[in-house]
């Protein structure tokens, strides 16, 4: 396949218009042109017209529509074995694909039919020969990219040797040992993932899921098996264990030992309640006893105490005496205190007052002072303040931004430039007057002056005085590219801006600026040092000391005396104050002594009443102690008596709670017995269920049909292993083969590759990566240097030179495809791309050759057919 023409409309840049390039022959084609003219939006149109259906709108698609909308239109003539044909597409509103043959001007296909048209030129898409030798801009090939890109390169680049390849043997890295090794991989995949791990909905899977699950049933079953069979050894132990419970003979002694475990408590009973009545009874005599003890014991202890409370009552009287005298006195001598204390402080007062009085005068004073001096900074503040808003307003309306000088200056130059560059190549005309000429001669109306160079584009009128007008027709036209005017434009707004009309303006008022802006700061010093805390601060002071300065300022009394005077009067204050405080202290003693006297007769007094209600009148005294003494000897025969009554009882005792424990046993033996026998019939009965249930499902049969499945499930999943396994090994057996026989495989690139090389470079040798087919070391000087690690230029050139090398293997295999270069050697110095120009040209012979650049001047050298863009409009 071979390009003749390419037509875009409303693509990208080209909004609402459309250009063509035309002409594209055999061999090379160069179009150059500077950045944004359209050059990769022509490789992406093109790239959308084979690789894009008409129909959607992927991101590529999308990224072909201008800012404006609209509907992109792509068209391109190809010559091919069978003719010359034109492939046309539309996108988005009337989507339309069509392909018409331009010998007779039919219409070959359109929409599906047109896709699978072009789809057959492209072989594989962009996984074809034109995925490998079409290049965008920035792309090497060389570069880290993508997985899949990489991937989709190296399937073509595999396919292509494949097919050119003769001499290798078929199994050794020919079309039959792709095969095998794609067959081998193909059916590997399906059993295993890329790590070996059995792949999800494959068989293998399926046989390890039918393994686990007869495992699981299995394990099921011989638990249900070992069940079955524990079932029947509890049934024979419960019912061996239920006769030897349900024994006559068992049973009726049990009987028995309950009835003689009965009797022997019924008599227990009977003497605990005949022992307790006595012990009732033996309580309350020694409670009586006790309680005539006691009132005995009490009569004497009080009657003993007596005497000492009276002596101890009349001692307590004198005492209560002697504290209210004291009293007395401390109150007198503490009213005298207090009486001195006051007048003292009456004579502190007055002296104080007067004190402040005199201080108050001499405050005054100070504030009259200071507030001349405040009064003083304030006017020179305010002086300084008006000067320095002076300064700012002046400097603000000077002031322009700090690059604005800069950005006039490199204006001035980009002018003088482009005026310079606009007048390079227009024809001049010069006029030499002579001395004694009388006439003159002007241009465009404006008069011409002699000896000097005037340049013109287009068409100049000469007006000859006396003798008419000369018209010069030039072919040269002036730039049109609006640069000057811009530029002029831009001066003329950022004069405008600052409010100057020339540069020299400018630095005029910057100078102006700087130096209002020195007296600016010499204000604001000035300013600093007579208010360094702020003008308002020194309001405050003046307001302040204004107010002070308002007192009295005459003195009427030595300030030193009154001081004297007020600190003898405060000296005597301490002193009464003391005398009054010692006063006090007694007075407080004297009234805590009355409070304890007082205290102690009353207490004193309500213990001799108490004695007194104990041991009554002292007539009655005797009598009274012959009655508690009677009173004594009564109870104590009582609860003798008692104590002999129950002597024989507590000797001959019997243990009731040994009797209710072996009741209680016997009781317990019996129950137990009752309740294992119910326990051991319900579990007899729940044994037989299970029994008769798993019988009845033939459990132990499943579970040996189970195991046989299961073991036949096992030997399948291990032939699958085996399968993997073998597979795996084949694998890397026929890799490990076509790696050896690589340096042969790659034979033919490395051919086409050589000659290219050796216009490069001398001395040079490379070796192709096996995984990637690519250049992997480069031998220079006897050393050896990843490609990786080699400069931008030489990777790019390597990366167009195996291109080529490719495309020369296509046109041999019978599939010619166009090589396209989008900006591909840019890295490249002079004297390499000259070598890439000749290498581009030696495969060009009968190869056709693309070429996109935007480096007009290094690709003219290039030579070949030069491209140009023409507008275009579609039928």
């Amino acid at each position: 396949m071979k390009l003749n023409a390419l037509r875009l409309h409303n693509v990208k840049r080209f909004a609402g218009r459309g250009i063509a390039i035309e002409g594209i022959t055999d061999g090379v084609n160069v179009l150059s042109a500077a950045n944004e003219h359209g050059k990769s939006t022509c490789f992406e149109a093109l790239h959308a017209l084979f690789f894009q259906p008409h129909g959607g709108t992927p991101k590529s698609v999308q990224m072909l529509r201008p800012y404006s909308s609209g509907n992109p239109i792509v068209e391109a003539d190809i010559t091919i074995e069978a003719g010359r044909y034109r492939l046309t597409k539309q996108f988005y509103g009337g989507r339309r694909a069509s392909v018409t043959d331009l010998g007779s001007g039919r219409l070959v296909a359109q929409a599906d039919e047109a896709e699978a048209f072009i789809g057959d030129l492209i072989s594989g898409g962009t996984a074809g020969p034109a995925g490998l030798l079409w290049v965008r801009q920035g792309v090497t090939g060389i570069e880290n990219r993508s997985k899949s890109e990489e991937e989709n390169d190296k399937r073509v680049r595999e396919s292509l040797l494949s097919s050119v390849q003769g001499e290798v043997e078929a199994l050794t890295g020919g079309r039959r040992m792709s095969a095998v090794l794609e067959a081998c991989e193909d059916e590997l995949n399906r059993l295993v993932t890329a790590t070996l791990r059995p792949k999800t909905g494959g068989r293998f899977v399926a046989a390890l899921d039918d393994r686990d699950r007869l495992q699981a049933e299995e394990a099921r079953l011989a638990k249900e098996v070992e069940m079955l069979h524990g079932a029947l050894d509890r049934r024979r132990s419960v019912q061996a264990r239920l006769s030897e419970l349900e024994n006559s003979d068992e049973e009726a002694g049990r009987k028995a030992a309950i009835a003689n475990a009965e009797s022997v408590l019924e008599a227990a009973k009977l003497h605990d309640r005949e022992l307790k009545a006595l012990d009732a009874e033996a309580a309350l005599a020694a409670s009586r006893r006790d309680e005539a003890q006691q009132a005995f014991d009490r009569f004497h202890a009080a009657l003993n105490r007596s005497d000492e409370l009276a002596r101890r009552f009349a001692v307590t009287e004198k005492e209560l005496s002697n504290a209210a005298e004291r009293r007395a006195a401390s109150l007198a001598e503490s009213e005298a205190a207090t009486a001195e204390v006051q007048a003292a402080e009456e004579d502190e007062r007055v002296n104080r007052e007067w004190l402040a009085r005199l201080e108050a005068a001499l405050r005054s004073r100070h504030a009259a002072e200071r507030l001349a001096e405040v009064r003083l900074h304030l006017d020179q503040a305010e002086a300084a303040r008006r000067q320095i808003e002076d300064a700012e307003a002046a400097h603000a309306l000077l002031a322009i931004p700090a690059d604005a000088i800069e950005r006039l200056e490199a204006l001035d130059l980009k002018i003088v430039g482009l005026r310079a560059a606009a007048e390079v190549g227009l024809p001049r005309l010069r006029i030499d007057y002579l001395k004694d000429a009388s006439g003159s001669v002007s241009m465009d109306r404006q008069p011409l002056p002699g000896g000097e160079d005037k340049s013109f584009a287009g068409v100049a009128k000469l007006d000859i005085a006396g003798v008419g007008t000369l018209t010069i027709h030039s072919s040269r036209q002036a730039e049109q590219d609006g640069a000057l005017e811009t530029a002029e434009a831009t001066r003329q707004t950022l004069l405008a801006r600052l409010g100057v009309d020339s540069l020299r303006a400018a630095r005029q008022r910057d100078i102006a600026a700087r130096n209002k802006h020195e007296e600016l700061v010499r204000a604001r010093q000035r300013f600093a040092d007579v208010a360094p805390n702020g003008i308002d601060q020194l309001h405050l002071d003046a307001a302040r000391f204004a107010v002070l300065s308002q007192g009295p300022v005459e003195l009427d009394t030595d300030p030193e005396e009154v001081r004297a005077r007020l600190a003898d009067a405060t000296q005597r204050i301490d002193l009464a104050r003391n005398r009054a405080r010692e006063a006090s202290m007694m007075r407080m003693e004297a009234g805590e002594a009355i409070l304890r006297a007082q205290t102690e007769h009353a207490k004193l007094g309500q213990d001799l009443e108490a004695i007194v209600a104990i041991i009554g009148p002292e007539g009655s005294r005797t009598e009274l102690q012959r009655d508690l003494a009677a009173k004594l000897s009564s109870a104590k025969e009582q609860c003798d008596a008692v104590e002999l009554r129950a002597g024989p009882l507590r000797r001959a005792g019997r243990d009731l709670a040994g009797a209710e424990a072996a009741l209680a046993r016997a009781r317990s033996v019996a129950d137990a017995a009752a309740r294992e026998i119910a326990r051991l019939r319900e579990e007899l009965a729940d044994l037989g269920g299970q029994i008769r249930t798993r019988s009845d499902s033939a459990v132990e049969e499943n579970w040996l049909e189970t195991r046989g499945l299961l073991d036949a499930a096992r030997e399948q999943v291990k032939r699958f292993e085996a399968e993997v396994a073998v597979l795996d090994r084949l694998r890397k057996a026929l890799t490990a083969t076509r790696a050896a026989a690589r340096d042969l495989y790659l034979k033919p690139v490395m051919s086409e590759l050589a000659p290219l090389v050796g216009l490069l470079f001398d001395d040079i040798s490379i070796t192709f990566d096996g995984d990637t087919l690519l250049p992997q070391i480069v031998r220079r000087n006897g050393l050896d240097e990843d490609v990786d690690r080699l400069s931008g230029g030489m990777r790019e050139q390597l990366s167009v030179l195996t291109r080529l090398a490719f495309a020369r293997l296509l046109a041999r295999d019978g599939r010619p495809a166009p090589v396209i270069l989008d900006d591909a050697l840019v890295y490249s110095d002079d004297d390499r791309i000259e070598r890439m120009f000749d290498a581009l040209h030696r495969q060009s012979r009968d190869q056709q050759i693309l070429v996109f650049s935007c480096r007009q001047r290094a690709f003219a050298k290039l030579g070949g057919n030069v491209l140009t863009m023409q507008p275009w409009q579609p039928d």
